[in-house]
């Protein structure tokens, strides 16, 4: 019994496992979360699949053996006391029983058989010697409490036994069965890593974009997969998602129809939503998920290398790779999200660290919100990946964003999966476009337009009475060199240049002239950008001047970008997908018997009390005795009672 409670609650405790960490994922997730460390102690204990794992399958299997042999054992003598009356229990052990009482009177039998069975009592008379013994019980289905619990125990491990999907696992014991390592597509997949249509359990996933048809889940198997063919074929006609005015899905279901796979023809329509499953000839079809089917996209490449500001339309599809900047990268597209909600907040703590001395500029990009909850629209991760391999990950956003009623190109970047992503905000001008940051971009990187920039900034500080006519050239030639060091990396640049070439007492100083010289600069330089493209020149107020500072920082932003491209998210075609999760579960029902069983065993154990009642009757004497498998002050009362009912009916001979 010990060892058996031991077994139990092992089970329970890999149930709650289970249930708080997300089963059957590929073992790269599980690396990613938990590190290689923790992967190697989680992995031997299968605790990534505990309900298929070979311990705990053979847990379940020694509990049936086990159990069932104990049933068996005991089911006679529970049988045998059920039926029984005990009705040849003598004098003496009546005697020796807790609750006994002798009167001395003469009780008719027919009046304590209506008695006992007035109060519940089934009875059966014995003679013998000239005496009579009566003998009574009721509550004997007590006794089936113990057959009923045992056997949950057995129906429920067989259900779980059921679902764990013995055989798959023995025919991958003798190497009938192999997962799949290799990514290839379903159609190629070997015999010996398909299953067929009549497998016994399965439980996998299946997305499809909208219009599509799908007759195969995959199942993850470790470091592979096996391909499962269904009996049927699921094609998605129409996705539906509703939403909260937050921007989160508040409900989302699958128009489906189930085709067969021979002719085509429908064979079951239906409405899945979620907790709603379609369920035909024991397979269930659950609305698992939604995502992206394929999307359309347009983006606009911008060359960061080069100084015109010129881009050029990229046409791409989510979850698709090309070559891009003359086969120097490749772009591999990931999922299109038509919603997003952010903390913009986090966005905006997780800005593109430049550098220390650039803190006084970014101060107009800031949030001060930390709980800035927010529908930012759709957006697009994707991956620059070099001729080396090495990849970078982007997410860009769609949608400008605005603040304080300026508005904002959000981009994302980060060179590690489990990093957060660091973002840029670039600042859009009054028609939401990057043109015009990208031409300020442009003059501020091409050094040929220094001396002209220079000079504007000398000749308006002359006028302004900051410098004397002597001190312009010199102030040219500073102005010229701050432009040059912020060219050649942005604001760390400028910032290493302090450390190496002025003493520390001065830095503050020497960095606070930089700063208002940039602050000077930017202007001209967005007037000569403007006049080198034909535009006129753009007047200068509040919302201007907040467009050039935080360019200054948007510029210095982008050389810690990663590869010398910006994707511009400019339109979509969306494409919706619905993910199903696909599954034939044999032993659930069987698991709700078992349940129902542990119910009613614990009903009977624990609500229904035996009690078995002997009335001796015998020449002006009358022995009675009362036991029960519980005994407390119910029995004292129930014993009290039955013997005053009795005595009142005796009769002094």
């Amino acid at each position: 019994m010990r060892f058996a409670v031991s077994l139990l609650t092992i089970l329970a405790i890999s149930s709650i496992i289970g249930t708080v960490l997300k089963q059957n994922e590929p073992y790269a997730n599980y690396k990613i979360e938990f590190g290689e460390f923790w992967f190697q102690v989680f992995h031997p204990l299968g605790l990534f699949d505990v309900y298929h794992s070979a311990w705990f399958l053979l847990i379940l299997s020694f509990l049936v053996l086990s159990t069932s042999l104990c049933i068996w054992r005991q089911m006679p003598g529970i049988w045998k006391d059920i039926r029984g009356y005990r009705e040849n229990a003598s004098n003496n052990s009546l005697r020796l029983m807790s609750h006994n009482i002798e009167l001395n009177s003469e009780l008719p039998t027919e009046d304590v058989i209506d008695t006992l069975a007035n109060r519940g009592y089934r009875s059966r008379i014995r003679e013998e010697n000239g005496q009579v013994l009566i003998a009574a019980k009721k509550g004997s289905f007590q006794r089936l409490g113990y057959v009923f619990a045992h056997s949950a125990i057995v129906v429920i491990c067989i259900g779980g036994l059921l679902d764990g999907n013995v055989p798959l696992k023995l025919t991958e014991l003798f190497g009938f069965k192999t997962p799949e390592t290799r990514d290839l597509p379903q159609s190629k997949v070997p015999l010996q890593s398909r299953l067929p249509e009549d497998n016994l359990s399965f439980r996998g996933n299946v997305t499809l974009p909208e219009g599509s048809v799908g007759d195969v889940i995959f199942l993850n198997a470790g470091q592979g997969y096996f391909v499962q063919d269904l009996p049927f074929a699921v094609r998605l006609n129409k996705f539906y998602i509703e939403h909260y005015s937050t921007g989160q899905p508040k409900l989302f279901a699958s128009d489906i129809d189930l085709l067969d796979k021979k002719t085509g023809t429908v064979l079951k329509r239906a409405k899945v939503e979620v907790n709603k499953p379609l369920i035909y000839k024991g397979v269930a079809v659950y609305q698992a998920s939604f995502g992206d089917g394929g999307s359309l996209l347009k983006m606009q490449r911008w060359n960061l290398n080069n100084h015109s500001a010129q881009a050029f339309e990229v046409r791409s599809q989510s979850s698709q790779s090309m070559q891009i900047n003359g086969q120097a990268f490749q772009l591999e597209m990931g999922d299109f999200r038509p919603f997003n909600i952010e903390n913009m907040g986090k966005v905006a703590n997780n800005a593109m660290a430049v550098s220390k001395f650039a803190q006084a500029m970014a101060s107009a990009q800031a949030v001060q919100s930390e709980h800035n909850l927010k529908n930012i629209g759709p957006s697009i991760q994707f991956k620059l990946r070099d001729k080396n391999g090495q990849a970078t990950e982007y997410l860009n956003y769609f949608a400008p964003f605005f603040e304080k009623g300026a508005g904002y190109a959000v981009t994302g970047m980060r060179t590690e999966v489990a990093a957060p992503f660091q973002f840029i905000r670039i600042p859009l001008d009054k028609d939401l476009e990057p043109n015009t940051f990208m031409r300020l971009r442009a003059s501020l990187l091409d050094k040929s337009l220094y001396p002209e920039i220079a000079r504007r900034t000398a000749a308006k500080a002359f006028q302004s009475g900051g410098i004397t006519k002597e001190g312009e050239a010199q102030f040219k030639d500073v102005t010229i060199g701050v432009l040059t060091r912020f060219s050649e990396g942005g604001f760390p640049a400028i910032e290493s240049f302090l450390d190496q070439k002025v003493p520390k007492e001065q830095r503050q100083t020497v960095a606070q002239t930089y700063i208002k010289i940039l602050q000077g600069t930017v202007i001209d330089a967005m007037d000569v950008a403007q006049g080198k493209a034909g535009l006129p020149v753009l007047p200068i107020d509040e919302t201007q001047y907040r467009f050039l500072m935080d360019s200054l920082v948007a510029v210095s932003s982008l050389y810690e970008y990663g590869p010398p491209v910006w994707l511009q998210a400019s339109s979509f075609d969306e494409v919706k997908a619905s993910g199903f999760q696909i599954t034939r579960a044999p032993g659930q029902n069987i698991v709700y018997l078992g349940s129902l069983f542990l119910v009613i065993g614990i009903f009977c154990m624990f609500y229904i009390r035996e009690n078995r009642v002997w009335v001796r009757l015998s020449a002006g004497k009358t022995l009675i005795a009362m036991s029960s498998n519980r005994k407390n002050s119910d029995l004292d009362r129930e014993f009290t009672e039955l013997t005053t009912d009795l005595a009142a009916k005796g009769k002094t001979p």
